[in-house]
């Protein structure tokens, strides 16, 4: 009779089969009856053949065997197999008797059938482990509603890329190679320097590649900035002052890599897929290579950050077997190339309409990951890493072991009885990630793609009308459309007009010019605005597209740039000494309370043959010889900077120019204005003022001739007067002399220069 182990509790498909013995016979139970035990008798000599037991146990075989021998189940713990050969074996015999057979029989059916059922009761309790709950959970993952849930991360993990280290150089280049699935698309860059008043290279070159047409908004705040893009591809969403170089047509990476080489040491390169959001940023890589090779995977740590533009694949199922409304949100964090311990940002949002939601956060990453978790509610957290609340920050709390396969951890939440995998979501290694998700209201899975063909991109109303940016000067105001810019966003523009549909743009080359005086058009003036209405009509709308344009009226203003001697701005000056500290201000006239305005940028040029001294960049200091200092009470600029020029000869006049960045309110476009004026440069004398550098130059060399000469006289003087048959030989030690003579020399030919300076050889 075989026997199979009930099924285990959870799991109807887990059953026990009966297990059979050595010779495929059920096992039987001590229980069970038994057959009448046989006995051999020997046939053949080495044959054994089962025959009825003898009357007279004790009788032995004709072979000289002990009949006990003739039974080895009983016997089978110490007989030896070699019992079972031939005649010529001598086994040690045991003592038997029919009813000791019948007892030890028994006795070895039951150890059997008790291994058996422990080895089931073995497997069974395997199988309600966490590993074997996990193997038999039924749960299909399907793509949840975009509208109830989104995880948006971000991450420095690239597809290729590298990261090297530039110190002191003047340029460094950043090469990105972005790559967009849209026709049209919009992308934020941000470069951000180390610190905001700390040291970063006088220049950088960036690099854009891109497969499609990017309405870019870039941020470069006090970093001087030079651009390498396809121009037929890049549009700015807002007109910016940097230094544009338009990028050969080269059609592999390589060939690009070896141009930008050219220009300067490569800080950085990266291939981004899709990305809505790239944080740059400079002198963030002190311990990376000399140079830079890219390669697959690859982590760039704090020099680039990015978000994707769209967001990750979340996905759900509902546990089968499971009751309640209990929600389970998993978020699985893949491994990244360099196993270096981080800390994540997670902020849970759940839209909840009755108090704390019952869910629970599942979140497995690599054990060198750590978390810091900012949720609107009360939620029950499972990490592998350790993992703090944003409110407690210095409370951490240890993770435990969590299952490393998908299946695992839906198994993991079925342990916790969640009833729901509300979200469950794979990310590569990030900085920060976002969860938002709706509590309650069961699973609503988006329905399955079907495959048919793409439809044509729309035009796209929001970014056709960013385009439309007004410029107005001499009593003027201009706007310019281009068409291939337009022709990029799948729009048919039929009409371009004013809020006067009787002014109408006029189709030059390439472009669609709008343009009136500020008397006509109908037109909107005040004593610094200019304001219209700009109407679009496009084929694919049957109404028009209509935009407010604003410009600010600079005509009326006037501004000026003075230089003073002291911090009082009381005498303006038109010469400054070198080693001198001065003062500039810049006012604007009359003053208007609507506009504001600061100062952008500000250099002092000397002439063809030296370079320009940056003293203003981006807003802030170029360097420690330049101070910004608090606006005056009617709001003029202000700052200080210190001359030196160590060149021979010395210039004697510059030019100093400041750009100024206006801003009117409620209106997001800026205008800028850049101001000019003539000063002298004069030698401060030798008394009381110190030396300049000619004399110090002269004063060295003279030293050092005056020594030289001196020295040779003594050696003349020496080498005469001593007795000829007392001269030793001499040492000639000619390494000091050599040695300052070099460093004179250098000294001499090499040109110096300080952050406020200016340099060059006469």
């Amino acid at each position: 009779m075989s026997r199979s182990a009930p099924a285990a509790v959870g799991h109807p498909s887990l059953h026990l089969r009966p297990v059979l013995s050595r010779d495929r016979r059920p096992c039987r139970c001590p229980q069970d009856p038994v057959p009448p035990p046989l006995h051999p008798t020997t046939s053949a000599p080495g044959r054994l053949s089962p025959v009825h037991a003898s009357p007279d146990p004790s009788a032995a075989t004709p072979e000289g065997w002990s009949r006990d021998a003739a039974a080895p189940a009983a016997c089978s713990r110490r007989v030896p197999a070699r019992a079972h050969a031939g005649p010529g074996a001598r086994p040690q015999p045991c003592p038997w008797t029919p009813d000791r057979a019948q007892r030890t029989e028994s006795r070895d059916g039951m150890n059997r059938c008790a291994l058996v059922l422990g080895l089931a009761l073995l497997l069974a309790a395997c199988s309600l482990s966490p590993t074997g709950l996990a193997e038999n959970v039924h749960c299909d993952l399907q793509p949840v509603d975009p509208h109830r849930s989104e995880v948006t991360y971000i991450t420095s993990q690239v597809s290729e890329g590298c990261v090297a280290q530039t110190p002191d150089t003047s340029l460094e280049v950043h090469v990105l190679f972005l790559e967009f699935p849209n026709a049209v698309t919009q992308l934020e860059l941000t470069l951000q320097a180390s610190k905001p008043n700390g040291t970063h290279p006088q220049e950088v070159l960036l690099v854009l590649i891109m497969n499609t047409n990017v309405f870019l908004h870039l941020q470069a705040p006090g970093i001087p900035l030079r651009l390498a893009y396809d121009a037929s591809l890049v549009i700015f969403q807002k007109p910016l002052e940097v230094n544009i170089t338009q990028l050969p047509s080269f059609t592999t990476k390589t060939k690009i890599l070896d141009w930008a080489a050219t220009k300067g040491p490569i800080a950085s390169v990266a291939s981004l897929d899709n990305p809505g959001s790239i944080l740059l940023r400079l002198g963030q890589a002190p311990k990376s290579p000399s140079f830079c090779l890219p390669e697959a995977q690859q982590d760039m740590g704090r020099t680039l950050e990015w978000r994707p533009q769209a967001p990750a694949l979340i996905r759900g199922c509902r546990l089968e077997g499971v009751a309640g409304h209990k929600e389970a949100h998993i978020l699985r964090v893949l491994p990244g190339p360099n196993a270096e311990p981080r800390t994540v940002t997670l902020k849970v949002e759940l839209s909840c309409t009755a108090g704390d939601p019952d869910a629970v956060l599942i979140l497995q990453t690599p054990p060198y990951v750590s978390w810091v978790i900012d949720a609107n509610h009360n939620v029950q957290v499972w990490t592998t890493g350790g993992y703090s609340f944003k409110i407690f920050p210095e409370k951490h709390i240890p993770g435990s072991a969590l299952p490393e396969t998908p299946q695992g951890l839906l198994g993991k939440a079925r342990m916790l009885n969640a009833s729901v995998v509300a979200s469950f979501v794979e990310l590569p290694l990030a900085s920060d990630v976002s969860l938002q998700a709706s509590c309650g209201g069961g699973l609503q899975t988006s329905p399955a793609p079907v495959s048919t063909t793409p439809p044509k991109e729309n035009c796209s109303p929001h970014l056709l009308l960013s385009m439309i940016r007004p410029s107005c000067a001499n009593g003027v105001m201009t706007l310019v459309l281009n068409k291939d810019h337009v022709k990029a966003l799948q729009c048919d523009v039929t009409s371009l007009t004013f809020w006067d549909p009787t002014c109408q743009a006029e189709d030059s080359n390439n472009q669609l010019v709008l343009r009136s005086n500020y008397s006509s058009c109908g037109m909107k003036t005040t004593p610094h605005m200019i304001s219209n209405e700009v109407v679009i009509s496009i084929l694919s709308d049957s109404s028009p597209l209509r935009k407010n344009v604003n410009c600010v009226h600079t005509d009326g203003l006037a501004f000026q740039l003075g230089l003073y001697l002291s911090s009082d701005f009381l005498q303006a000056s038109s010469t400054m000494e070198l080693g001198q500290q001065g003062f500039v201000q810049v006012t604007m006239s009359p003053s208007t309370p609507d506009i504001t305005f600061l100062l952008e940028s500000c250099h002092l040029d000397l002439g063809p043959e030296v370079d320009t001294v940056e003293l203003i960049q981006g807003q802030a200091a170029k360097s420690s010889c330049v101070s910004l200092l608090p606006p005056s009470p009617d709001g003029a600029q202000r700052f200080s900077f210190l001359l030196r020029v160590y060149r021979v000869p010395i210039p004697t006049a510059g030019t100093l120019s400041c750009t100024v960045t206006l801003t009117a309110k409620n209106l997001p476009q800026e205008v800028q204005r850049t101001i000019s004026m003539r000063m002298n440069i004069v030698s401060s004398d030798l008394s009381g003022k110190g030396l300049v550098l000619p004399a110090v130059l002269g004063i060295t060399f003279g030293a050092f001739l005056i020594g030289a000469l001196l020295t040779a006289a003594l050696w003349f003087i020496y080498s005469h007067t001593r007795p000829p048959g007392k001269q030793e030989p001499v040492v000639v030690v000619a390494a000091p002399a050599s040695s300052e003579s070099s460093s004179t020399n250098h000294s001499i030919g090499s040109t110096q220069s300080t952050p406020c300076s200016t340099s060059s050889m006469a």
